[in-house]
């Protein structure tokens, strides 16, 4: 069973606190073809491509949410 609404709230929140970081991914969305599968385990969140700057500020914003 999927949980379409969970899987976008999921992507909403990722992409709410990405921009509080400053980080777009315009990729960022419910991967459609998980509706299509035959496995019934969680839909998946397609993060996209994105450019070495927007790689770099990723990296950042982790490393600091870590305390690195």
């Amino acid at each position: 069973m999927h949980h379409h609404d969970d899987t976008e709230a999921c992507v909403e929140q990722l992409r709410t606190a990405l921009t509080a970081n400053g980080i777009t991914l315009p990729s960022l969305a419910v991967d459609l073809p998980s509706f299509a599968s035959a496995y019934a385990g969680p839909l998946l969140v397609s993060l996209g491509n994105c450019n070495t700057a927007t790689a770099h500020a990723l990296t950042a914003a982790l490393r600091k949410a870590a305390g690195e």
